[in-house]
């Protein structure tokens, strides 16, 4: 994109060509990756989630000194010469034929690519991760890496061109540096108050202590975070999946969206060209928006801020029959009623006997691995959320429901770490988010969409979430973990509280933890260390 700084990519000529064979190019930070066995890529990218390095690095750090995985790369290389080109030619008009020619669009779904964008934003990374069905995604984690390092003097937070080339330039850069700079300044005074607070005990490592006060830290920290850091994400989709995420960029009112689409297509159409093809503007999305915005200015539109500030979860709208149709469903597979006759049946029974058959159905779930039955899908739950944009991020990965959200801004108040309060930076921190407030304002009366880009994570914003209870049971059980962030784990939990409320039939077997934890990510640690030493034990390499 023209005026903006575009970070190194970090490769030496040598480098490069040892990489090369195995990425669609070797000098931008949007590119697919090629001629390795798909089991290859996988570990590549389950690496690429907890790690500083990009792709292209952790492969030469990590995977080619490797022999065996270079043997499983060598065997997956395509032959050379022009019978391989005859085939793939082959190939490529088949699908030109399927697809373009009849127009069956299923057949995009039998092919797939890995993807990888890096330094991109936070909120260009959303646009990404909206998609819910034929994708699985891995990003750069705050919670595991902190962001205090600079590449050539250069934090890293996106360098919008337009804000950049702005009269509000200067104050956007002012204000993304001093976010940073105050990250780097409180993450050393943070990991040793988590210290202080937590001693090692004699059978915790030091690795496994040493980065569980860091994961403390970077979790208290990265409220600071804004929606304009810079992330890297990588992603496996279908060539359906890929046509419509592109056909999205492309018609994204973020000018970063409809920049990634174009680089993204480019390399796509290396691997997978014929499945995105037909990927390009929509002007259906982009007029939608454009009248949808206009009638709500002219018929609804409040000043200030509007509506009910946060922090809040509440659950808007559920189905009062959401019993009676999940027991008749559960009995449905075991029947020869139609479903209308099980739902009398049900609603005759005595409450005891609607206990004996829900647990009949669910309590033989070991743990949340072990997924209830699609009869929780006939019912229906909708809860609003205000809460901060780092709670979002986390609970926007989850894929088979409905999920709507408002612009970020500043106007909903923001959340205050209580080991800042302890700390006794809570003053300092106030300060710190009132001045970014002020300058989001100023940028978002001309600019409310690259406005985003300076809203730390800590801020509130509203989004509705609209799930079956299936779905509701994968999500407070999942996000319920020791593990888990405590403010998701917060929310997971009243989740729970409020279905009880009104189901407590249906919500009895959810197997969501309601206890709280100080050190959420020790006991996760000390599991690596009983896995290495499992490794250790059997390959005899030690390190």
């Amino acid at each position: 994109m023209p005026g903006s700084y575009t970070f190194p990519i970090g490769l030496d000529e040598r480098e490069k060509e040892l990489v090369r064979p195995f990425f669609t190019n070797v000098d931008r930070h949007v590119f697919a990756l090629i001629n390795m066995p798909e089991v290859v890529k996988g570990t590549l990218f389950s690496r690429y989630s907890r790690s500083e390095k990009s792709a292209r690095r952790l492969l030469l750090d990590e995977f080619i000194p490797n022999k065996e995985v270079m043997e499983a790369i060598e065997g997956n290389m395509p032959s050379k010469g022009i019978e391989a080109n005859l085939a793939i030619g082959r190939a490529e008009d088949f699908y030109q034929r399927v697809l373009v020619g009849y127009g069956d669009d299923s057949v995009a779904e039998l092919a797939g690519s890995h993807a990888a964008c890096e330094n991109i934003s936070s909120l260009a990374a959303d646009l990404i991760t909206d998609s819910r069905i034929g994708f699985s995604y891995l990003e750069k984690s705050a919670r595991y890496i902190p962001f205090d390092k600079k590449v050539d003097g250069k934090y890293l937070w996106f360098r919008s061109p337009k804000l950049m080339e702005s009269r509000f330039g200067d104050a956007y850069e002012r204000t993304m540096d001093l976010l940073f700079d105050e990250y780097s300044r409180w993450l050393p005074v943070v990991i040793s108050y988590a210290k202080e607070n937590n001693p090692r005990s004699g059978d915790t490592t030091e690795r496994a202590y040493e980065n569980a006060m860091r994961a403390k830290a970077c979790d208290v920290l990265k409220n600071l975070l804004t929606a304009g850091r810079l992330t890297n994400i990588g992603l496996f989709g279908n060539g359906r999946a890929y046509e419509y995420l592109l056909t999205r960029l492309y018609s994204s009112n973020l000018a970063e969206g409809v920049d990634l689409a174009g680089r993204l297509h480019a390399e796509l159409s290396l691997v997978i060209p014929s499945f995105v093809k037909r990927s390009q503007l929509s002007e259906y999305i982009t007029k939608t928006r454009e009248t949808m915005g206009g009638f709500y200015s002219r018929n609804m539109k409040q000043g200030g801020a509007g509506g009910r500030a946060g922090p809040y979860l509440e659950l808007v709208d559920y189905d009062r029959d959401a019993e009676a149709k999940v027991l008749a469903s559960m009995l449905y597979p075991y029947s020869n009623l139609d479903l209308n006759s099980l739902r009398g049946a049900v609603v005759a029974m005595a409450p005891e006997q609607r206990k004996e058959l829900v647990k009949a159905y669910l309590s033989n779930r070991r743990n949340r691995r072990d997924k209830p039955g699609r009869a929780l899908e006939s019912a229906y739950y909708t809860f609003e959320l205000c809460a901060n944009y780092g709670i979002f991020r986390d609970l926007h990965r989850h894929r088979m429901l409905t999920l709507e959200r408002q612009v970020l801004g500043t106007s909903l108040g923001y959340d205050v770490p209580e080991e800042l309060v302890a700390l006794g930076l809570d003053r300092e921190y106030a300060r710190l988010m009132e001045e970014v407030a002020e300058v989001h304002r100023e940028i978002a009366v001309e600019m409310p969409i690259e406005a985003q880009y300076v809203v730390p994570r800590s801020y509130h914003m509203r989004w509705y979430m609209k799930m079956n209870l299936r779905e509701v049971y994968h999500l407070a059980e999942l996000r319920s973990t020791k593990q888990g962030h405590p403010d998701y784990r917060k929310i997971a939990q009243n989740m729970k509280r409020m279905i009880e409320k009104v189901h407590p039939v249906l919500a009895e077997f959810m197997q969501v933890d309601m206890n709280d934890y100080a050190l959420a990510r020790l006991d996760s640690e000390r599991r690596i260390d009983r896995k290495l030493a499992e490794l250790d034990g059997k390959t005899g390499v030690h390190g």
